[in-house]
């Protein structure tokens, strides 16, 4: 008996329970990474504002380096998830085992950098010689917990490439208690200061690497993939992150811009830009979820012969991207009376941040779109012109950002050039999936 074709509501609503099912644990796995740093900030905040300052500088320092090497997650999952959708799981496991390999390689080039040249890199923040020495202290004891990291990174790539996001939920989950707890212990019980800090970040992270490597050495043991490096394959994973990596460079270096504008226009802007800024990046947290769900969903679509599927998989998606924002944007315009007192009491800030926040609101919408179409290009290993775009993107943003305090207008001027950036990205990256060019079908792109 032919079975009957599927319905369109039919096939909204498997795409909702694969979006759903790859999301929200993928959510909870994105919130749980900057909880390291709140635990660090809370435990070492004790011990004084100069170790508080020291992890300040450290920290920006870390955090700056993984997410320049984040390409090591979003080339994995393209990859494998491709494989997998070609049904050859051994083949998916062996990419993700090359890109592990390319982790640890990347990581003991960033130690081997890091250590002689840590005091140097800490001074060109100008902070105080007591806050420099804290944070050279926790730069070189958490540099050794980069490999760590960027395994991490790549073994996290892996298992959503295999469409499973909850092993990184929980494993994120318990590094963020034993983190907590490791930082408690050594910082008061050993008595150990800012330097226990750190190594309980090491070995924190250094736990949760392992636990990733058990659990990818046990699938590739299950299905006969090779652990060895493989000099070709980890050649093929730099060069499908390098175009990623240009991508991710040229965000950072947005982000940098607006802050340096804002920094200009005075104590009041710059401290309301913070506020603004980590809202926003919360914010992106919702977002990149989805985009999450669209790497790993694209790729085994493409993987399977099957651009028709990807292309539905990718219209649902922009439309759960879009309906977030629109329900993130009304958030943050009902709430804001509420959550500006948390950060500061100071007026000053408050006039300024509430146009600007309201600019935030109502570009969520497209911060949907972007973030969504964002993870389908990528899922669909569309790298290259992922990174022109972005750098089409900073050549427009540049400009008008630095304008801002020539022509007047404040930080509601800076964020309506960040509106102007999510607005471009979003004709970049729409007029790509138009095209149907990024439909590159087939086990390897």
């Amino acid at each position: 008996m032919t079975q009957a074709p599927a319905t369109p509501r039919a096939i909204r609503r498997r795409h909702d329970r694969e979006i759903v099912a790859l999301a929200v644990p993928a959510f909870g796995a994105l919130v749980a990474e900057p909880l390291f740093l709140i635990a660090d900030s809370a435990i070492v905040g004790h011990l004084g504002t100069t170790q508080l300052a020291g992890l300040a500088v450290a920290s920006a320092l870390l955090t700056t380096a993984v997410s320049v090497f984040v390409f090591l997650a979003y080339a994995t999952t393209a990859a494998v998830a491709r494989r997998v959708g070609a049904g050859d799981l051994r083949a998916a496991i062996g990419q993700g085992m090359d890109g592990i390999w390319l982790a640890l390689l990347l990581g003991a080039a960033v130690v081997v950098f890091v250590l002689p040249t840590a005091p140097t890199i800490v001074d060109l923040f100008g902070a105080s010689p007591d806050a420099a020495s804290s944070a050279t202290t926790y730069l070189r004891i958490s540099a050794l917990g980069i490999p760590a990291m960027l395994v991490v990174l790549a073994a996290t790539g892996v298992l959503r490439g295999l469409q499973d996001t909850k092993t990184p939920l929980y494993v994120a989950i318990a590094g963020f208690v034993a983190n907590a707890v490791l930082n408690a212990a050594l910082v008061y019980g050993a008595d150990l200061g800012i330097a226990g800090s750190a190594w309980g970040t090491v070995i924190a992270q250094c736990g949760m690497a392992a636990v990733y490597l058990y659990v990818v050495v046990r699938g590739a043991r299950r299905h006969g993939a090779s652990l060895r490096p493989d000099a070709a394959g980890i050649r093929a994973c730099a060069q499908a992150g390098a175009p990623l990596l240009v991508r991710t460079l040229s965000l950072r270096a947005i982000l940098v811009i607006a802050t340096a504008v804002a920094a200009r226009l005075g104590d009041a802007d710059i401290a309301a830009h913070q506020i603004v800024l980590s809202l926003w990046n919360l914010l992106a947290f919702a977002l990149d979820a989805i985009a999450i769900a669209g790497q790993a969903i694209i790729g085994r679509y493409l993987g399977a012969d099957d651009p028709r599927g990807a292309r539905a998989a990718c219209l649902r998606m922009v439309q759960w991207g879009f309906v977030s924002g629109l329900v993130l944007g009304l958030l943050v315009l009902v709430s804001r009376p509420l959550y500006l007192p948390l950060f500061t009491s100071d007026t000053s800030v408050h006039h300024v941040a509430l146009p600007a926040l309201m600019l935030v609101a109502l570009g969520q919408p497209i911060c949907g779109i972007v973030f969504v179409l964002d993870g389908v290009l990528m899922g669909a290993g569309d790298g290259p012109y992922l990174a022109w775009a972005m750098l089409l993107t900073l050549a427009v943003f540049t400009p008008v950002a630095l304008l801002v305090p020539v022509l007047g207008g404040g930080l509601t001027a800076v964020w309506a050039a960040m509106t102007l950036m999510m607005t471009v990205r979003m004709l970049t990256l729409w007029w790509r999936t138009r095209s149907g060019r990024w439909l590159v079908t087939g086990a390897t792109r």
